[in-house]
């Protein structure tokens, strides 16, 4: 995209990562100018620390960069993106504190600013975890688009930090303001997550799934997930396989119980999800070995040094529709892929892998197959 971002402080060209000059989507929303604007007409304080939440692609923290707030994403590719629009906007190294969901928040929080995230369940954890650093003097402002914002994100504001209202809506976006209320007696934080996997799901029947929050289907087995654990190739002979997109990594820790030789890779953008992929393996105590890795896909994997990929690609990027995640992945797992190696892909019938397989790979079959999903396997000659 060429246009640019018009912000109280000037204008910007945030850009998503990997950048790409063929992808029309933007790197910011009305919600994103919403709340810069609201935080310049109402003179809101940026004394003491600045905490931006759930910033996707890292334009509200480049706008704000010179307040030095603090970033919390679950995003690998939301924090690579930030660093780029920073370098390109001329920020000084070090001017935005880079944190994930993972890390602890700053113990004290005096302006809080949240883009409401897709997932309300990653929404309940962030907030269970910085009301510590809420006072009473903190300024909370949430954004979203109207679509995005329900009557139960604003009962988990209530909830967890104190009254909350919203604003008027503007082009479809809307704010949130809460009132720090520091008596509030909070409920606990529920997450992580954990249960027990059920019966003829194969190796992995009975074990169980740690989920923090934010994981696809974080409180139960999604039917995708168990059709593929149904059909997955055996692995034998298979020394390095990589999970690709884990999630909660069940299909990854499945491979090393079938095949406790095998070194596995989990592999997912997400820091939820590959802290989820960890503590699902290790709760189950798998013999072998396994690496556990957040980044960009097959970004970082050497060519040529994978038996076997399993994936599961997403086909949203925020509210999006896209295939652009799903061929970057195929992409990198044929590079990665040694010689008579595989990939091996579930998704639904309707998004049509098995074209996008044959165009990479010359080939495509399909392995099983039901009124919803079917699971394909590609082999790099």
């Amino acid at each position: 995209m060429n246009d640019r971002m018009t912000t109280p402080w000037g204008e910007l060209a945030p850009t998503r990562f990997p950048e790409d000059p063929r992808d029309r989507l933007r790197a910011w929303d009305a919600s994103d100018e919403y709340l810069l604007r609201h935080l310049a007409e109402q003179g809101i304080p940026f004394s003491g620390t600045v905490v931006v939440v759930g910033d996707r692609w890292g334009a509200l923290v480049t706008a704000l960069a010179a307040h030095r707030p603090t970033q919390i994403t679950d995003s690998y590719l939301a924090q690579e993106a930030t660093r780029a629009n920073l370098a390109r906007a001329g920020v000084e190294a070090g001017a935005v504190r880079l944190l994930t969901t993972q890390d602890p928040p700053p113990a004290r929080v005096d302006l809080l600013l949240i883009r409401v995230p897709k997932s309300l369940a990653l929404l309940e954890d962030q907030l269970h975890r910085l009301a510590p650093a809420v006072h009473e003097g903190t300024v909370i402002v949430g954004t979203g688009m109207v679509k995005e914002i329900h009557t139960s994100t604003l009962q988990l504001f209530e909830r967890i930090l104190g009254p909350t209202r919203t604003s008027l809506a503007e082009r479809k976006a809307r704010l949130i303001f809460c009132t720090p209320d520091p008596s509030l007696r909070r409920p606990a934080n529920p997450w992580p997550y954990s249960y027990a996997l059920p019966d003829g799901v194969g190796v992995v029947s009975g074990r169980m799934v740690v989920n923090h929050a934010g994981v696809f289907c974080a409180d139960r087995l999604d039917i995708g997930t168990r059709f593929f654990l149904g059909h997955l190739p055996d692995g034998k002979g298979a020394r390095r396989v990589v999970d690709l997109g884990c999630g909660n990594g069940v299909v990854g820790t499945a491979v090393a119980l079938a095949n406790p030789e095998a070194e596995v890779l989990f592999v997912d953008e997400s820091f939820q999800a590959v802290a989820s992929a960890e503590a699902t393996y290790r709760a189950n105590g798998v013999p072998g070995h396994a690496e556990f890795r957040v980044g960009d896909g097959m970004a970082g994997v050497s060519a040529g040094s994978v038996d076997l990929v399993l994936n599961n690609p997403p086909f949203h990027s925020h509210q999006a529709t896209t295939d652009a995640t799903a061929w970057r992945m195929f992409s990198g797992a044929r590079r990665a892929l040694k010689p008579g190696g595989e990939l091996w892909v579930i998704g639904n019938r309707h998004l049509g892998y098995h074209l996008k397989l044959r165009r990479l790979f010359g080939n495509s079959q399909l392995v099983a197959s039901d009124p919803k999903f079917v699971v394909l396997r590609a082999v790099k000659r």
